[in-house]
């Protein structure tokens, strides 16, 4: 059997990331992805010119159409965008006994905000409890708990200040420092230290939502957190390293950069 994960999160119209970067990652790591959209986006490798969350009623219907009928192995959150829809989303993935990897998604990659600031308590309250990973980057962690890391031995204070909030285990991601891209994982008494070359490649749209999707990806094929989190690196590190030009501005990673035969 194919495992099947789940992806709740906003459509990117370019591609690069939310349910379409999802989408790829999954297909190529070797499971059936399926998708809960959340919000529609108007994207490009400019920015996020518009965004439109879904009803309530649409998300929940979406969610309910897939896990009563087909079934999930593993959940992926992205871009909830309100208080509302964390809360929903949250109330569903408890429902299910499937591992949730929950990407705090607050900003785009070019800065375009993605979660009502008025959602961030139901983040801290209602979404982080419900995760069996989560994976805040620095900007990400520092608009959840305050905490501001400036260097890698502080990734430690991030992870402790994220797991305050209850999921089972974090990923403090360290792309923005300095040096290589180190992240550190963590459930509080385990640390794993992951590191990768920095490669010096601006086109890296859909990074943390091929990440999360990766590791769910895992998940779903039955591989312990810090196994599922490893394979997850190295995959999103090559496509990071194979990411490409696509418009005028940031480019995506490459989802495909394992099947290239150049």
């Amino acid at each position: 059997m194919i495992p099947n994960v789940l992806t709740v999160a906003g459509s990117d119209s370019g591609g690069g990331a939310g349910i379409q970067a999802d989408l790829k990652t999954m297909l190529a790591l070797g499971v059936h992805g399926m998708s809960v959209i959340t919000a529609v986006t108007a994207q490009n490798s400019l920015g996020v010119q518009g965004a439109w969350e879904l009803p309530v009623e649409a998300v929940r219907a979406q969610f309910r159409s897939v896990v009563d009928d087909i079934g999930v192995q593993a959940i992926k959150t992205g871009m909830l965008a309100s208080a509302e829809l964390v809360e929903t989303v949250a109330e569903l993935i408890g429902g299910t006994d499937a591992p949730a990897v929950v990407d705090p998604v607050g900003v785009s990659k070019h800065g375009d905000p993605l979660l009502a600031a008025s959602a961030l308590d139901s983040v801290r309250t209602k979404l982080l409890p419900a995760a069996t990973v989560a994976t805040p980057n620095l900007d990400e962690v520092a608009q959840l708990t305050g905490v501001r890391v400036e260097a890698e031995e502080q990734l430690r204070e991030a992870a402790a200040a994220v797991l305050a909030y209850g999921p089972r285990w974090v990923l403090i991601k360290g792309g923005h420092l300095s040096g290589d891209a180190v992240d550190l994982l963590t459930d509080g008494s385990r640390e794993h230290w992951l590191r990768a070359p920095r490669y010096d490649n601006r086109h890296t749209h859909g990074t943390g939502c091929t990440l999360a999707s990766a590791i769910a990806s895992g998940l779903a094929k039955g591989l312990p957190v810090p196994e599922a989190v490893a394979a997850a690196k190295e995959y999103v590190t090559g496509a990071i390293k194979a990411g490409f030009a696509l418009g005028g501005g940031i480019g995506p990673v490459d989802h495909g950069w394992r099947f290239r035969a150049f």
